[in-house]
């Protein structure tokens, strides 16, 4: 496992990053049984990932909690909580105390006392005066007090697909760590967020470096009918029946080139990435530890897709 230095918190992190919600949600969406979900997070451990993704929403705080007991100092944990509810469009936003109330109950569900990082979940650009106006004193008053270590703030990606909350966010000097849309087919948060955060020392994690779309051929054929849709694709320069065919040839498969493509981003510390499978969570692993894409592949890459803010792929 390649190991890399979390922005300006100091933590040495794992390039690959066990993200616990997605599709799979660690398999609990397709089946697994609470001690099986529990078992993947145990290998990332035995693979030497030691930063894990959770978060309330995803309902998987509890098998976290339970696969790390007795290694959590060796684990950094990363959890998330929203700032209104999923369930009901007429409530209005938490507030600083009840967003505190969350944090103490998945804090109760890890296991632990503290998170190493304690993200504000799919903000948009349009919440961003309430959030530091009201949640981000909150959120302060827990880091004396020892139960956070660290602040982040993760984005909507499907609603913000060229990163205007992030965009604004990050120069405000507030958030210790994001979570960025950020894959081959919509590559946009290059100019948008990672100039910036590498300008002031912004960990980040990078999502959606594989979904639908670069996993199915209709969810890829979806995508790149949005992209053309929005003017930013010429289709004339990809191959009809096989549009990313040209990925497999200096690689292990369109997957693996996807997460390479992530992993060697600068500006991006981790790339998550979730499964409820171990052998999938080994190759995965597998294509995050090695080189980079060849720079024919990566100039393709960017002539076909460089402009593109438009999808994110889910």
């Amino acid at each position: 496992m390649h190991y890399k230095i979390l922005g300006r918190t100091g933590l040495n992190v794992s390039v690959a990053g066990l993200g616990c919600g997605g599709h799979s949600r660690l398999g609990q969406t397709y089946g697994n049984t609470l001690a099986q979900s529990a078992d993947v997070v145990r290998a990332a451990l035995d693979l030497g990932i030691n930063f894990i993704d959770t978060a309330a929403a995803y309902g998987t705080e509890k098998i976290v909690g339970e696969a790390v007991r007795g290694r959590r100092d060796k684990v950094i944990i990363s959890t998330k909580t929203g700032i209104a509810s999923w369930t009901d469009p007429n409530a209005g936003p938490f507030t600083g105390a009840q967003v505190l109330e969350h944090l103490d109950k998945s804090l109760s569900r890890l296991g632990t006392d503290y998170v190493d990082v304690y993200n504000l979940h799919g903000i948009v650009a349009a919440q961003l005066d309430y959030v530091g106006a009201e949640i981000v004193p909150a959120l302060l008053r827990a880091r004396e007090q020892g139960k956070i270590l660290f602040l982040g703030i993760t984005e909507h990606f499907g609603a913000d697909t060229d990163h205007r909350m992030l965009s604004a966010a990050v120069p405000s000097g507030v958030w210790d760590v994001v979570m960025v849309g950020f894959n081959l087919l919509n590559p946009s948060a290059r100019r948008n967020v990672l100039r910036l955060t590498q300008a002031h020392g912004v960990g980040v994690q990078n999502m959606f470096a594989v979904r639908r779309a670069l996993s199915s051929p209709e969810g890829l054929k979806e995508a790149l009918d949005t992209i053309e849709k929005a003017g930013q694709l010429d289709r004339s320069k990809l191959d009809a029946t096989d549009p990313l065919g040209f990925l497999k040839t200096d690689t292990d498969g369109i997957v693996d080139a996807a997460y390479r493509f992530c992993r060697h981003e600068p500006g991006i510390h981790i790339v998550l990435t979730g499964t409820g499978k171990i052998e999938h969570l080994k190759e995965n692993v597998a294509s995050i530890n090695r080189g980079a894409l060849p720079s024919k592949t990566l100039a393709k890459l960017e002539e076909l897709f460089g402009q593109v803010d438009s999808v994110s792929g889910n």
